[in-house]
């Protein structure tokens, strides 16, 4: 991609692609939309905000809402992310309600744990499921198949640089059929990378000393189902095109955790790496 656009050179980040498949993980595994190693004397996260809410529906009640798990990774599957010290485990759930707090979103929780003393005391049987959800917010468990790669910017490109490039980009899609941003940048669930925002980049500073936050991971209602991001496993081998094969019909229904996070956008994670217990916060864009 530099030998092409030399201009872009320092963009480059490594990502890990989750590429989420509807399937049955276990509590040792990671996955999206799967069971989480949760250890017993924990109490289940419970969401009791009086602002919660399912649109179109009455006021939720009083009672509190059981949390969703959404994403656990364990260090051995993704080595490209960086765990503070003592963890070897990360965990993700929420609140599968819209809350009233500017993001209209779910309200996740973030987690980092020690495989080994979570596995010696782990929760035995099925954790509470929430009474009552929106069903944009519950994802269905998925396998998950931790990929490196290499991406570039779409929206964080440097100020100005898309403009200058814009008709070299151009050029690029009329020579190769394929442009830039098919196969420089992901629109993904993924870990490390650059979000996969579908608006202007709204990155946010951490509270505590004021640096702007890391992107940590991204869970997208989007999986690639044609192109270069689709694994070779996935592809309709009747189709011969070089670029842009599609998905196997028969695979494809598997594709992703089943949630419609704000039409084709996604909840992104961010953390800092720089204050005592690695502060995070979110993101939610549509």
């Amino acid at each position: 991609m530099e030998a092409v656009f030399p201009e872009l050179t320092g963009t480059a980040r490594e990502v890990t692609l989750l590429f989420p498949r509807a399937g049955s993980p276990g509590p040792r595994d990671s996955s999206i939309g799967g069971p989480l190693l949760w250890p017993a004397a924990e109490p289940w996260p419970m969401c009791a905000e009086p602002d919660h809410y399912k649109p179109l529906d009455p006021p939720v009640g009083p009672e509190p809402v059981a949390m969703v798990p959404v994403v656990q990774l364990y260090a051995r599957d993704v080595p490209g992310l960086v765990f503070p010290a003592g963890t070897d485990l990360l965990q993700i759930l929420w609140c599968p309600l819209v809350h009233e707090d500017g993001r209209y979103a779910a309200r996740p929780s973030l987690h980092w744990r020690g495989t080994a003393p979570t596995a010696a005391g782990a929760l035995a049987g099925e954790p509470p499921r929430p009474h009552t959800a929106y069903e944009e917010f519950l994802p269905r468990p998925c396998t998950v198949s931790p990929t490196p790669a290499v991406e570039y910017p779409h929206w964080d490109m440097p100020a100005g640089l898309s403009e200058r490039l814009d008709e070299r980009f151009q050029a690029l899609q009329e020579e190769r059929g394929h442009g830039y941003f098919d196969v420089a940048t992901t629109q993904q669930s993924k870990v490390g990378g650059y979000p996969g925002w579908t608006q202007p980049p709204s990155w946010p500073d951490c509270a505590g000393c004021g640096t702007r936050m890391e992107h940590l991971l991204s869970v997208t209602t989007t999986e690639p189902d044609a192109g270069r991001w689709l694994p070779l496993d996935d592809r309709d081998h009747r189709d011969h095109r070089r670029e842009g094969a599609g998905a196997d019909p028969a695979a494809a229904d598997s594709f992703g955790h089943g949630m419609n996070l704000g039409d084709l956008g996604g909840m992104y994670f961010f953390v800092c790496r720089g204050c005592p217990d690695t502060p995070y916060t979110h993101r939610y864009d549509c």
